[in-house]
């Protein structure tokens, strides 16, 4: 089966890009991030420079770990539906589920070393330029100099190549069968993180506005809230689409395309979430924090430097990987589509009438993701505004909710519009001839 792996990536690497794009990213933060441990780790290093470097590589190594397990998961789950067919044969011709579960994963363990390999130049770059933020801000001392050393390369090597296999294990798995224990897992989990984010959340009032962990219970609880929607994603979307009143031929085949295909869109919804409530929460937390200090006339301390820089950076890694799993995600998922837009054109819908359906898919996706990352992200705004400012809803919510949107609606429905256009380029009938 390993030698099947690499002959399949051999014959057809184009569709291990996007696999590969998000292996190579999740292993630069990752090695960028956990070389701080081994700079802090060198001989003369100060207590106070050291501490920052951990806590940096300890706390955005974390979210990084868990981004890139989605990101590598995401572009899988595409590629392993997108090959059904070649799957069945695989079955036909002898092939066990386990046979066929060892080939997905060694393509994805091989992909990810390679991306891994590329990522430890640009990691070292990046670690560098990281430091260098640090020593700028004071929270780092001059004398330091940057190493780049085994723990930056064994983790980064280490949880990608782990993420990969389990992502990709999971992934021939949904499509081989278990989706009923899966489904349950699922909703326990669900449950599970919206109970605990509603505890985070309620916990954030036994704290007094000087606390230097007042953050932390309300970011922790929007991020939970925010996993809890995102594991329910298609039975979110199923409700939305039932109250939906979309009219006109475009609308009406919308929502029936999405509401056959809620499961396979559960990816793009879930990112989409994610990346609402983590962005609008953390940002407009931070920036009621830095206006209060701001106001009272004290100076940041060293700690609060620290948690800024976190912040920023936190929410700086989620736009990217989101951006690269919607991309990756909505461009595979369309392109898929080539039959079905051949379909639709031979029974004689318009190229603007197919683009019109794509644009009310994504638009919908849009508005969902939004509107459940943005009750997510209240969640833990609304305490830590009250408790911090005695202030309800902050001015400053409004205009970051706003380029938050922004960036989410301009990645889902451009990337989706845009690689609808490109596939509606192939004549309608070498459409489906190909695709048959």
């Amino acid at each position: 089966m390993f030698v099947l792996a690499m002959r399949s990536i051999r014959q057809r690497p184009g569709r291990f890009l996007a696999t590969l794009l998000s292996a190579f990213l999740g292993a630069v933060i990752i090695m960028t991030f956990n070389s701080m441990h081994d700079t802090a780790g060198q001989p003369g290093v100060d207590p106070t420079s050291a501490e920052t470097l951990s806590t940096a590589a300890g706390v955005v190594g974390g979210y990084g770990t868990l981004l890139v397990f989605f990101a590598i998961a995401s572009t899988l789950t595409v590629n392993v539906r997108q090959r059904t067919a070649e799957m069945e044969l695989l079955r036909c011709s002898g092939a066990t589920p386990a046979q066929i579960k060892r080939m997905v994963v060694g393509e994805a363990v091989a992909v990810a070393l390679v991306g891994a390999a590329l990522a430890v130049g640009p990691a070292m770059f990046g670690g560098r330029a990281l430091l260098d933020v640090f020593r700028d801000s004071g929270q780092v001392a001059r004398s330091v100099d940057h190493s780049f050393g085994p723990v930056a390369f064994q983790s980064g090597a280490g949880i990608t190549l782990l993420a990969a296999a389990g992502a990709a294990f999971l992934a021939v798995r949904r499509a081989t069968g278990g989706s009923r224990r899966r489904g349950r897992a699922r909703t326990v989990l669900a449950y599970a993180a919206l109970v605990a984010g509603a505890v985070s959340v309620t916990s954030t009032f036994a704290f007094s506005a000087t606390d230097a962990a007042l953050m932390a219970p309300p970011a922790y609880g929007a991020i939970l809230l925010s996993v809890g929607c995102a594991l329910m994603a298609p039975r979110l979307l199923a409700g939305v689409l039932d109250r939906l009143p979309l009219g006109g031929a475009s609308g009406w085949l919308a929502v029936r395309n999405l509401r056959e295909r809620a499961g396979q869109l559960a990816g793009i919804l879930m990112s989409l979430i994610l990346f609402t409530a983590v962005a609008t929460a953390t940002l407009t937390m931070q920036a009621v924090e830095s206006d209060a200090v701001a106001a009272s006339g004290a100076v940041k301390s060293v700690d609060a430097k620290n948690l800024e820089t976190l912040n920023f950076t936190v929410v700086g890694i989620i736009v990217v990987f989101v951006c690269v799993m919607l991309v990756n995600s909505l461009y595979a998922a369309t392109t898929y589509r080539k039959r079905e837009f051949g379909q639709q054109r031979l029974a004689g819908a318009t190229p603007g009438q197919v683009l019109g359906v794509v644009g009310a898919e994504g638009l919908v996706l849009t508005v969902t993701g939004v509107c459940f990352g943005t009750l997510a992200a209240l969640a833990g705004i609304v305490p830590f505004t009250v408790v911090r400012t005695d202030a309800v809803l902050p001015d400053q919510a409004f205009g970051v909710w706003l380029a938050v949107v922004a960036v989410a609606a301009a990645v889902t429905l451009g990337t989706g519009l845009a690689t609808a256009r490109r596939v509606l380029r192939t004549p309608a009938v070498r459409a489906v001839a190909s695709a048959a």
